[in-house]
């Protein structure tokens, strides 16, 4: 996988408030997506090193379906997460809602959009993550975290 530094969103993308980050993986790009829509293997690299339990999940992956999960920290603390499939376009596009225990009852959360370009075997992933609903730090925290995820999503498609 190579790393690309991470840019900040455009405007159109949600000004300061959002990420912005590029991986390539030696992967085809049918399986990044599956590994985007697949709950064993979303499970597996969403979360890092935390708990996510497959039967505590829902991946209906289609417009207007519905996502859910669990992360569960050491201590046993439950962070649930959740959001609706705005676009799917297999093998080449995502995009869906994020919700965590922050946001308020009703909103619409973060979107986040995922690009993969085929690259042979290998795939370019773009990911942005915009809505501008989170402050400077938590952007911060929350591209950091995802950047460890996108750790695991490489180690997950270096066995497949």
């Amino acid at each position: 996988m190579t790393e690309n530094p991470a840019t900040p969103p455009a405007d159109d993308e949600g000004g300061p408030h959002g990420i912005a980050l590029t991986r390539t993986f030696d992967a085809r790009r049918e399986l990044v997506f599956e590994a985007w829509t697949g709950p064993e293997h979303f499970a597996y690299w969403f979360g890092g090193e935390l708990e996510v339990p497959v039967d505590r999940m829902t991946m209906d992956a289609r417009p207007g379906g519905v996502w859910s999960l669990v992360m569960r920290t050491p201590d046993g603390t439950e962070l649930p997460f959740s959001g609706v499939y705005r676009e799917v376009a297999a093998p080449e596009r995502l995009e869906f809602t994020v919700n965590d225990t922050a946001e308020p009852h009703g909103a619409e959360g973060e979107l986040v959009r995922v690009t993969l370009t085929d690259l042979g075997d290998r795939t370019e992933m773009a990911f942005r993550q915009l809505g501008g609903h989170l402050s400077a730090e938590q952007y911060r925290q929350a591209e950091a975290g995802w950047a460890g995820f996108f750790d695991r999503l490489r180690e997950l498609l270096a066995r497949a």
